[in-house]
């Protein structure tokens, strides 16, 4: 790895891990494009510093909501001066990630044998799919019963919980494109679907990087930490103005038009990699 490598798979897995595009398959079609076996131990570990740079990201974003979940934060005054509680909780986190880790932590050993190149590429082109039912489905057929994220109940938590264990046992598939996909046919907002898939991502993460981390921590060493501080930084940068202006712009970006470019990026990756 030189400054040059670690620069571009940062800036990727910055853009692409909270985005539905599949940051898996951007990570392992950019390493191929560079040259780089997306199985050796150190990169590896890189593609874990580097995810935790975004994870970091996305709490500071989140900074407010979740010092509030953790009933130390200011959820807004009421005219008397009372402090209110945020109706959405940490049973709803609890029911949003408890199904995903747990398919995680009893079948990591299958899920890593399915990890393969024609896998992701197929979980692109389903998991657009996906996203444009989703779309279709929360405009026309669902009446949208949650429309922030405060109006979340705990049958549409645990209901994007279980549509994200897709993204578990098929890699490709996209963390976000499930749940924000899940949200929307649980008649929840895009909006608000995103919000929760974002904040949802923060401890689903940390336990999936950490647990990988242990693995690999003897790859810290002199020769490999400039390479992981400097993309720990810029994956933290690129994702924490990503997430921003997405949420910015969430009307205007539909998930059809994520959809559209999974269908671009499978096309490339058959190209480039099955070919």
């Amino acid at each position: 790895m030189d400054t040059i490598t670690a620069i571009i798979l940062a800036i990727v897995e910055g853009i692409t891990e909270f985005i539905p595009v599949s940051s898996t398959g951007h990570m392992i079609l950019t390493t191929k494009l560079l040259g780089f076996d997306e199985q050796d131990s150190i990169m590896k570990t890189y593609e874990i510093v580097i995810q935790l740079g975004a994870i970091l990201a996305i709490a500071i974003v989140y900074r407010q909501r979740i010092l509030n979940l953790l009933g130390i934060g200011r959820s807004g005054r009421s005219r008397g001066g009372v402090m209110p509680a945020s109706r959405l909780n940490l049973i709803h986190v609890l029911l949003g990630i408890v199904p995903a880790l747990a398919v995680a932590f009893f079948a990591r050993d299958f899920i890593k044998g399915l990890f393969g190149a024609s896998t992701v590429l197929w979980a692109l082109v389903a998991g657009g799919i996906l996203m444009i039912v989703a779309e279709w489905v929360n405009k026309r057929k669902i009446r949208v019963t949650a429309h922030e994220l405060d109006d979340l109940s705990y049958g549409q938590a645990l209901a994007i919980g279980l549509y994200q264990i897709i993204s578990v046992l098929w890699p490709g598939f996209s963390r976000s494109g499930s749940t924000i996909s899940g949200g929307m046919l649980s008649g929840v907002s895009y909006k608000a679907s995103a919000d929760f898939s974002f904040l949802i991502a923060i401890p689903i993460m940390c336990a999936a990087s950490g647990y990988e981390l242990l693995d690999s921590y003897r790859n810290f060493t002199n020769d490999t930490i400039w390479y992981f501080a400097i993309g720990f930084v810029i994956s933290f940068v690129v994702a924490y103005v990503v997430v921003v202006l997405f949420m910015r712009m969430i009307q205007k970006i539909r998930p059809t038009h994520f959809a559209i470019y999974r269908f671009i990026l499978a096309a490339v990756f058959w190209l480039f990699i099955m070919r």
